[in-house]
């Protein structure tokens, strides 16, 4: 049996539509998603806004690459959730002015139960900051992102 070499570079292709002036149907694959703004600013509240659609990239690759991680390291999670505070200087997206930094700060919560050692989980965490793409995007552009993790034994 010949073993397939993945590419290590790969290239995502996607499509959207301007449905209105505030929604975006986007579509990847087979799949379909709605970004859209809520009512107040002019949208139908039809999707996630574009900013929390990247807020919420952040917790999905942290959700696969930290399971990812755990694997590595032997850290069996019985449960993990998530929850994301981020601050937006909405100068930028008000057109008052450009702003070098749109996400000041953001603070990661994770809550993991898991009856791994303290030090399986701690490699399992700094792997994560080596490999979560998202994160490492929202670092590179200057956010302080904080992440403050409970680990709870079963």
């Amino acid at each position: 049996m010949v073993a397939v070499k993945q590419k290590t570079v790969v290239t995502y292709k996607l499509a959207a539509e301007a449905a209105t002036h505030s929604r975006t149907d986007v579509k990847v694959r087979d799949v379909s998603s709605v970004i859209d703004e809520p009512v107040e600013r002019g949208g139908t509240n039809q999707g996630l806004a574009p900013t929390e659609t990247l807020m919420a990239s952040l917790l999905g690759c942290t959700n696969t690459i930290f399971h990812k991680c755990a694997n590595k390291h032997g850290v069996k999670l019985q449960k993990m959730s998530m929850r994301l505070d981020g601050q937006l200087d909405r100068r930028g997206v008000t057109l008052q002015e450009e702003v070098d930094v749109p996400f000041p700060k953001m603070t990661m919560y994770v809550d993991i139960v898991t009856d791994a050692p303290d030090a399986s989980v701690e490699a399992a965490k700094s792997d994560l900051h080596k490999f979560c793409p998202v994160s490492k995007v929202i670092r590179a552009c200057g956010t302080d992102l904080q992440e403050v993790w409970t680990v709870t034994r079963p």
